[in-house]
């Protein structure tokens, strides 16, 4: 997989690794809950922003903009240094969020400090930390960008209404990908993927946080409120696909090789990753089914006992400034949290910078914000045997 700025998104979304791991995670966010949750008057200490001008954040890998001729140079993050003085000790540190779930969760369950300000995560990750009680509700009266400017779809997920603990660093849509000129026809609904031209030519994504929410919606089910009845309809039918020989295999983000070389023709896809396959096959198209596809989220939360609190709630709301916003979308292109970033990035000079400020995947036009939607998330009690049965069907 190129690693290279314009390629950033491709590692961005991680699935679920095995049973074992998840098991383990429903165990300590279901049954282990008494033991685990933090009560809100046990999360904070003593904030130092005022006298410690420095904050520590972690994040992905290739997720922040990078300086053309020195990537090592990050120029939004050194011009909010420059602004505030704040240091910023930026820690390309997660990979995947179970791993960092189980790198940070003995620190935060035992009541101590995990030595980060800030970390970005997948927010059906950050579900788990707000319900486990392990992050810090923020300060809008210090984050008026935040509060002026964040995209209403994103304000009041199911995890975190009204986004009191959490805050989208950058969105994205799980959709459908497919190559126009080889299947020779649109594709408008989820279930175009089983037209019989397609058999073994079709991969689903093997996360089960990932797949689920789009196989609901194909068969009609709003996912603000699906049911156990609708997640093990979509296992049955996934099942029969797979003993059709219809779905090729399951991937991560490796759909992106089977897709450029026409071994797939139709497939689950992030958004991100598609703006990135374009630039090199423009008759790879990237579909928000007639149905509606999942709107989703990394996103800005401040951990329990966290030093430099308000440091990190200065720099999140910095990246809600419209032209830093805008600046780092035209870096990273997943979907811009701030619509305002929109008009900052048409009136670029440079032809491509503008021609950003049109692409739905960046800034979803009003046809498709209408059938975009955030799942509510897999509680603690679903997740083990949620999981237990998608696992067997993807064999992991």
């Amino acid at each position: 997989m190129p690693q290279t700025p314009r390629t950033s998104s491709l590692s961005r979304r991680s699935l679920l690794r095995a049973l074992g791991g998840t098991a383990a995670l429903g165990a300590l966010a279901g049954c282990g809950v008494p033991a685990a949750y933090v009560r809100p008057g046990d999360r904070a200490a003593a904030d130092l922003s005022v006298s410690d001008k420095r904050l520590t954040w972690a994040n992905w890998p290739l997720y922040i903009d990078t300086d053309d001729k020195d990537t090592t140079r990050r120029p939004t993050l050194e011009a909010f240094e420059k602004r505030s003085g704040i240091s910023v000790d930026y820690v390309e540190e997660i990979n995947d969020n179970d791993e960092f779930f189980g790198k940070i969760s003995p620190s935060l369950m035992n009541h101590q400090q995990t030595g980060r300000d800030l970390i970005v995560i997948s927010d059906w990750m950050c579900a788990r930390f707000v319900r486990l009680g392990w992050v810090q509700e923020m300060d809008r009266a210090r984050q008026p960008n935040v509060a002026r400017y964040l995209d209403p779809l994103l304000r009041s997920p199911a995890f975190d209404p009204g986004r009191r603990f959490s805050v989208p660093w950058q969105s994205g849509i799980t959709g459908i990908a497919y190559n126009r000129r080889r299947v020779g026809r649109e594709i408008k609904h989820v279930s175009d993927l089983w037209a019989r031209d397609l058999k073994g030519r079709v991969t689903l994504l093997s996360g089960l946080d990932e797949a689920f929410a789009l196989l609901m919606q194909g068969n009609g089910v709003d996912i603000t409120q699906w049911t156990a009845d609708d997640f093990h309809r979509v296992c049955d039918q996934v099942e029969k696909h797979v003993r059709s020989g219809q779905i090729r295999r399951f991937t991560g983000n490796d759909y992106i090789k089977d897709l450029s070389s026409g071994d797939v023709l139709a497939c689950q896809a992030y958004s991100g990753d598609v703006i990135q396959l374009q630039a090199d096959d423009p008759d790879i198209h990237f579909v928000v089914p007639e149905e509606g596809a999942e709107l989703w989220a990394e996103s800005l939360m401040i951990p329990n006992l966290a030093s430099h609190k308000a440091n990190a709630e200065r720099l999140i709301d910095y990246y809600y400034e419209p032209a830093v916003a805008a600046e780092l979308a035209a870096w990273v292109n997943y979907v811009c949290p701030v619509p305002a970033a929109q008009d900052i990035l048409a009136s670029s000079k440079d032809e491509d910078t503008a021609a950003l400020a049109e692409d739905p995947l960046i800034f979803p036009d009003t046809s498709m914000r209408k059938r975009l939607t955030i799942a509510r998330d897999i509680t603690s009690t679903e997740r083990v045997e949620f999981a237990k049965r998608w696992n067997a069907i993807v064999g992991l």
